[in-house]
């Protein structure tokens, strides 16, 4: 009867912030200026120096840990208030609450799974370990023993048995009641975004699930997963401009990759049929919103296919994906309704400016279209042929109008170096981008393989690099690979990053990238 008694008191306070806020311990300052975070840490080190006096390890080798906390929620959720088992927990983790009041003490922790409650009693633990409670603080880790129990208030507990510090923390969290909500701050020091926010943990758990699956998907369909070389002697595969490095002992230059398309390119030539890779590329441009230079790639080649198949494989994927984590092909993207269900829409790059922008390029001969570039006030530089001028009006009116999932095709061949020429419209070749709520998140060949054609168009391509230096260079070993021969292919590329910002309603790249590229501080 004591033992509820002391429950009562508990849950009172809890769930009375008047009371809360006259507790002994524990929430930080809501705002901590920097000489109050020295105090905090100098405090902790003395507490710290204290239990080294005692002779015991702040920071343990090891702890048994024999359960998670989402686990236990789910095993008991039956449990009804009040109501206590004679089972036993082992669980740890992080503190992030802790409530003094006399002889009882009740805490949270937090494991990778989830919170728990614990609750600590002079009666349970004696004196002296009950005493050793005022060394510990919010963001130490514990490792706990005790019995499974409800509340009066309907919480699973654990009422501690046994307790061992596991690792002492020397700096305070961020207030707990406002979060981590400097945005700069989140994503330079995401190790607090994601003790403090849980949405934040959420997100990169649902992004792992997302990789998981695009890999089952494409494993399940015949494709061997592959690697590719980081550092390359020559870059290719896309119009980007590449981080470049020094290899001392070879002493020559190599770059990062910026794609990894002609290297799965000679897998396809080498004799495999279905190849992907999913992995970091690298390309030296400006960070924005959908941008970060280093981002995740899939790239997959399938042999005896066209653009046409990828299409169908694209949209299959993509709503399968989804389906499997999100147990939906409709999904919420910045309050806006996004249907990822087959069949997605198909435009021409041609049609999609006449549709979205009531510009009919068709219309205007070579020098009329060059007069657009200043009728839309364009920043280009680089190739002012018809094809790349077309390009650039798409790219500025129409990409940000195109929300729901869509395929836009047939792309002018001046853009587009290593895809095959179109079968039936001269000037265009058979290339998809998929564009969704404004941005692309995929680009996919028919690829080219006619070695000659080839290598007249990375040619041009060098040609071009005088003024535009995302042109793409040229590589006489892949020419080279090509003349072995290279069966008809079909190659996808798709942003993991991009398209998962929308599958989790995450504004910025930065969101779903766990450490994004910035700035020193200062």
């Amino acid at each position: 009867m004591a033992e509820n008694n002391q429950n009562n008191t508990q849950n009172n306070q809890i769930n009375n912030p008047k009371n809360n806020q006259t507790n002994h311990q524990s929430k930080e300052p809501i705002e901590q200026t920097p000489e109050d975070i020295n105090r905090l840490v100098l405090e902790r080190i003395k507490k710290l120096q204290e239990i080294r006096a005692l002779n015991i390890n702040p920071y343990p080798y090891k702890f048994d840990k024999k359960h998670d906390c989402a686990e236990l929620q789910q095993r008991y959720a039956a449990l009804t208030k009040e109501e206590r088992t004679q089972d036993q927990a082992t669980i740890a983790g992080r503190i992030v609450a802790l409530r003094r009041m006399g002889k009882i003490t009740f805490s949270h922790i937090l494991d990778g799974s989830g919170k728990m409650q614990l609750y600590f009693s002079e009666d349970a633990l004696g004196a002296e370990k009950y005493d050793f409670l005022k060394k510990l603080d919010i963001g130490d880790f514990v490792g706990v023993h005790g019995v499974i129990f409800r509340t009066k208030m309907g919480e699973l507990t654990v009422h501690v048995t046994d307790y061992t510090l596991l690792t002492k923390s020397l700096r305070p969290l961020p207030d707990k009641f406002h979060g981590l909500k400097d945005v700069d701050l989140r994503y330079r020091k995401r190790y607090l975004d994601l003790i403090m926010n849980p949405d934040v943990r959420k997100t990169f758990i649902q992004r792992s699930l997302v990789i998981r699956e695009i890999r089952n998907f494409l494993d399940h369909r015949g494709f061997l997963e592959v690697e590719t070389p980081t550092l390359q002697t020559l870059y290719g595969g896309a119009a980007a401009r590449p981080f470049t490095t020094h290899h001392n002992s070879l002493n020559m230059k190599l770059y990062l990759k910026i794609s990894d398309e002609l290297y799965l390119k000679r897998l396809i030539i080498g004799g495999f049929e279905k190849v992907y890779e999913i992995d970091k590329d690298f390309r030296n441009e400006g960070i924005d919103r959908n941008h970060n230079p280093e981002f995740t790639m899939i790239e997959w080649y399938e042999a005896y296919t066209d653009y046409n198949d990828q299409m169908k494989l694209v949209e299959q994927l993509v709503s399968a994906v989804a389906k499997k984590v999100f147990d939906t092909t409709k999904v919420d993207y910045q309050g806006t309704i996004i249907d990822f269900s087959p069949p997605w829409k198909r435009i021409t790059m041609i049609d999609a400016l006449k549709e979205y922008a009531n510009v009919d390029v068709d219309k205007y001969d070579d020098e009329e279209i060059k007069q657009l570039v200043t009728t839309y006030n364009l920043e280009y530089h680089g190739d002012l042929s018809r094809g790349a001028i077309i390009n650039v009006l798409f790219a500025e009116l129409v990409e940000d109008k195109l929300i729901q999932p869509t395929f836009v095709i047939d792309h002018p061949v001046e853009v587009s170096p290593l895809t095959k020429i179109h079968r039936k419209t001269p000037g265009l070749v058979e290339r998809f981008e998929v564009f969704c709520c404004g941005m692309e998140i995929g680009n996919a060949y028919s690829e080219l393989n006619d070695p000659f054609d080839q290598k007249n168009r990375m040619v041009e391509q060098e040609k071009q690099r005088i003024t535009d230096e995302e042109a793409h260079p040229m590589d006489i070993d892949f020419i080279e690979a090509l003349e072995y021969g290279m069966p008809p292919t079909g190659g996808v590329g798709i942003g993991i990053d991009r398209i998962t910002m929308i599958l989790t309603n995450s504004q910025s790249i930065r969101d779903v990238i766990f450490f994004p590229t910035m700035k020193h501080e200062g």
